[in-house]
């Protein structure tokens, strides 16, 4: 066990879920270079169990690697991505959707909100939520708790701030999203990837380059402009969005923003590559 993970209330992790299936997910999670379990999380959802080694071994923040990674997740795909985030002083979340600037929220440890509260509405509209009943119940999360008035050492440290994602979890059930036992916010990388695992139909991504270029139809149905009009343009684009992001990624030893700059231009070579074979 990591010494993160060693005293109760201080477990570091996350889950990375995702509007897709999981044959859909796999073919793009492969591209973050970091291999994790991937399970179905609900109807039409699915989950990415990060196992920790970015904020284990290389000491990023784990906020700035799953941000990282959702935003290259979602990069170019018709479906959204959502991480949710923990460790001892905060927890929060970051919904990431094409080339629009992700929104999130956060919370203190003892669960006092420290975000916007027009987080929480757009957060709603870009996930196609009730704007009346759901945003009601997600304001409730942007309030003042009183357990976050207790005296030091009265609760858990970060108990206050993981219930919060419990509440939003609950409200996401109606968006179709139900996270298999064992999955709980608040626990450590660690168990929540041997939880993953043992799950029935987990699989593990990995590597994507060796693939048979082939898996053409998945390819199409993560790039479903492939082939359009405005293919050879949108490809450019994102490889020209992607060259700097990677470098500043690189300068600021963010694993994160890597991924996701290093997502975007090998999206977009794939992206001219496969249009230009399918006119040939």
């Amino acid at each position: 066990m990591s010494t993160q993970e060693s005293a109760p209330g201080h477990a570091v992790g996350a889950l990375l879920l995702c509007r897709a299936e999981p044959d859909s997910v796999a073919v793009v999670a492969g591209l973050l270079g970091e291999p994790m379990p991937l399970i179905r999380a609900g109807a039409q959802w699915s989950a990415l169990v990060p196992e920790g080694r970015p904020w284990r071994d290389g000491g990023e923040p784990v906020d700035r690697v799953v941000t990282g990674w959702a935003a290259a997740l979602a990069v170019g795909a018709p479906w959204p991505v959502l991480a949710l985030w923990w460790d001892a002083d905060r927890a929060g979340y970051t919904l990431a959707s094409g080339f629009r600037r992700p929104v999130g929220y956060v919370w203190l440890a003892n669960g006092t909100p420290a975000g916007e509260d027009e987080a929480m509405r757009t957060f709603a509209a870009r996930l196609g939520l009730d704007p009346v009943l759901d945003v009601q119940s997600l304001e409730r999360l942007t309030r003042a708790d009183p357990d976050a008035d207790r005296e030091p050492g009265t609760v858990r440290p970060g108990a206050g701030a993981r219930a919060r994602l419990r509440g939003l979890l609950a409200v996401l059930t109606r968006a179709g999203i139900t996270l298999p036992a064992g999955l709980d916010p608040g626990e450590g990388a660690d168990r929540l990837g041997a939880a993953a695992r043992a799950l029935p139909g987990a699989r593990r991504t990995g590597p994507v380059g060796r693939r048979p270029a082939a898996d053409g139809y998945r390819l199409a149905a993560w790039m479903p402009w492939t082939g359009g009009p405005g293919a050879r343009a949108l490809a450019l684009a994102q490889m020209a969005t992607g060259l700097p992001l990677t470098v500043w990624g690189l300068r600021r030893r963010s694993g994160g923003w890597t991924a996701a700059g290093a997502l975007l231009v090998g999206h977009g070579a794939l992206g001219a590559a496969y249009g230009l074979s399918r006119r040939t």
